[in-house]
């Protein structure tokens, strides 16, 4: 099925200003809606910044970015409201109301829906991470997991097209990673783009696609399980660690006990380790 275009950047370059040098530089690039694409890089590869160039929170200060056909640097703010929404790695940084509900709201309330609507959204949104019991409690009585997941009910509430991950997973426990996953897992399953942020290999089983940033540009873009299976040498060259699975198929598949070739996803490999124990 053919997708169109969400996300087009042309010759995007990013610089702060007075600082001496480019955040990203001449990135060409093209995310499809309904796509989920891990987005990698050591730090200060540029990572945070094109995921907010993305959420047109910053315009590139050369060439282009266009959302959804909109071009960021000319586009109306109400006109990009709503396309895409932006879980951050601290859900401090975005957390504005007090009480657990009204938070929730606060999207919905700015994108002028009705009271019943953002009634409604409200609900399914809270329901969908699990604080809907929670609902009428004070922020500041969340853990740390648990406001994470009321950021990403804030950004459910909008109903955006795309969900934009900047690390959102890496202060969470183990359970509250796989927890935040399967609800990111539901929403692209409706058809939501994700762009995930991330420096955990593991977390990347799910995207359909790896787009690795090495300095501001891009220096590979690949489906991801034939980038899982680049050997750990190679991935330790980007400054990635190879998860411990695929580590040891690789070791397995160098003495002979697997096959060449890819193996379709995690669940597969699990498969054919199992079968050899």
């Amino acid at each position: 099925m053919c997708r169109e275009p969400q996300f087009i950047l042309k010759g995007a370059e990013f610089a702060y200003a007075n600082a001496a040098e480019k955040i990203l530089r001449g990135i060409d690039l093209e995310i499809r809606a309904g796509e989920w694409v891990a987005l990698l890089g050591s730090n200060g590869s540029g990572k945070s910044t094109l995921l907010k160039i993305l959420s047109a929170l910053l315009t590139p200060t050369q060439g282009f970015c266009f959302v959804c056909g909109l071009d960021t640097r000319e586009a109306k703010p109400e006109q990009l409201r709503g396309i895409s929404s932006i879980v951050f790695q601290n859900p401090e940084d975005q957390i504005v109301a007090a009480v657990v509900e009204e938070e929730a709201a606060f999207g919905p309330e700015n994108l002028g829906c009705h009271t019943e609507e953002i009634c409604r959204r409200v609900e399914a949104s809270l329901k969908a991470t699990g604080l809907w019991e929670r609902r009428r409690d004070l922020v500041s009585s969340l853990s740390g997991g648990q406001k994470q997941r009321l950021a990403l009910a804030g950004a459910l509430a909008m109903h955006p097209r795309a969900i934009l991950l900047d690390e959102a997973l890496s202060m969470l426990d183990p359970r509250s990673r796989l927890e935040f996953t399967e609800i990111i897992k539901r929403e692209h399953g409706k058809g939501v783009t994700i762009v995930e942020v991330t420096h955990r290999l593991e977390e990347i089983r799910c995207a359909e696609r790896v787009i690795v940033l090495d300095r501001g540009k891009v220096s590979c873009d690949m489906p991801v399980h034939a980038f899982l299976n680049k050997s750990a040498a190679e991935l330790a060259s980007m400054h990635l660690m190879k998860p411990p699975i695929e580590c040891l198929a690789e070791k397995l598949r160098a003495e002979g006990y697997l096959p060449d070739g890819c193996v379709s996803d995690a669940e597969s490999l699990k498969t054919e380790l199992c079968r050899l124990l």
